[in-house]
């Protein structure tokens, strides 16, 4: 019998180096401070997203499909718990993806109490809403759960019906997505609901703002990726967006959310790009020269700090960096400062 969940599971081959289940190294030293883990199924998942590594139609068995430009190796769930135990101290918390599939939130559940019952990290689930009810948020929050993500991925509901819905012949609509994110809020409270963001997929940079206006609004903290094309996917061809347009939505970012600054603020050019955010020069180069917009946005660890920072995610670090998964030194900064208002960009 193939292995499946809840007994395995995929692990992220990051966290497999982090928890020594896998050699390997990492740019500039970075470490994974969340065990990311996916449930895991021979059959796969029933969803076609345009753009992802698990889409039903990209071809290859789905055990051997990567997820996020990664394997994924699959590992029995009493020898990840073991490797959680004996994590090194930078490990904080453990996320839990699930598919969308039938089994996924029965075996979700079954994995977050174990982890709970065995581990004494803190537990967040990636929800699959198109395979949830409201009332399925209460069951993940009594198994143990203490944040959960969501992913919207894309910034218009014309562009996630034509990546993740109709448009690909896929299960997920638009609406339901948005009403477990609200149900979510009413259960779990701020600020343990978060969203996942992809930069990239034709939106425009205004498109984008909006949208984490909204979700900040909400009281939904916002996850920021940039589109990193998967060989064999429907959206094989497609590019990274420009790397300052994603700049400066991650300067976005992290004003609405760690600021007072509005929407309102925010200057754009006839092409919805970004020209201003109502800060003085000063302010802006100190905010820059900080750093911490440009840090992975993600779950926290009970220390405060960024616990799902996503090594090199999307992105190839060698080549051009996205979401910074450490502190940035000086020739990072230095590049990010001349990026944010780069002309033509």
């Amino acid at each position: 019998m193939k292995p499946r969940s809840p007994q395995y599971i995929k692990m992220s081959q990051a966290t497999a180096i982090s928890l020594g289940l896998a050699r390997g190294w990492m740019y500039r030293g970075a470490v994974n401070c969340c065990a990311n883990l996916l449930v895991h199924y021979p059959e796969g998942c029933s969803a076609n997203c345009a753009y992802c590594g698990l889409a039903k139609k990209r071809p290859g068995l789905y055990e051997d499909k990567s997820f996020i430009h990664v394997d994924w190796p699959i590992i029995r769930m009493d020898s990840v718990i073991t490797a959680i135990r004996q994590s090194p101290t930078y490990v904080k918390r453990a996320c839990i993806s699930m598919i969308t599939h039938g089994r996924a939130l029965e075996d979700t559940l079954h994995l977050t109490r174990q982890l709970r019952e065995h581990c004494t990290l803190p537990v967040s689930v990636l929800l699959a809403p198109t395979i949830l009810k409201k009332d399925n948020l209460s069951d993940i929050k009594s198994a143990g759960a203490d944040k959960i993500g969501i992913a919207i991925d894309l910034a218009t509901k014309s562009l996630f019906d034509r990546t993740r819905g109709s448009g690909v012949g896929g299960p997920h609509r638009w609406e339901k997505y948005w009403e477990i994110l609200e149900a979510g809020i009413d259960i779990f409270g701020y600020p343990h609901v978060g969203a996942h963001l992809m930069v990239g997929m034709g939106e425009t940079e205004k498109e984008m703002v909006n949208l984490m206006e909204r979700l900040r609004n909400m009281r939904v903290r916002c996850h920021l990726f940039s589109f990193f094309a998967e060989k064999g996917s429907a959206m094989s061809d497609r590019p990274q967006p420009p790397w300052p347009t994603y700049l400066r939505i991650q300067l976005a970012r992290y004003l609405l959310e760690e600021t007072s600054l509005s929407g309102r603020e925010i200057t754009y050019d006839y092409h919805g790009r970004i020209t201003g955010f109502g800060l003085s020069q000063h302010r802006m180069r100190e905010v820059i020269r900080s750093g911490l917009p440009f840090m992975t946005s993600g779950c926290n660890g009970d220390d405060g700090k960024v616990a799902c920072n996503r090594p090199f995610g999307n992105c190839l670090p060698q080549v051009q960096q996205w979401n910074y998964p450490y502190a940035l030194n000086e020739e990072e900064l230095e590049a990010v400062e001349a990026g944010v208002f780069a002309e033509g960009a």
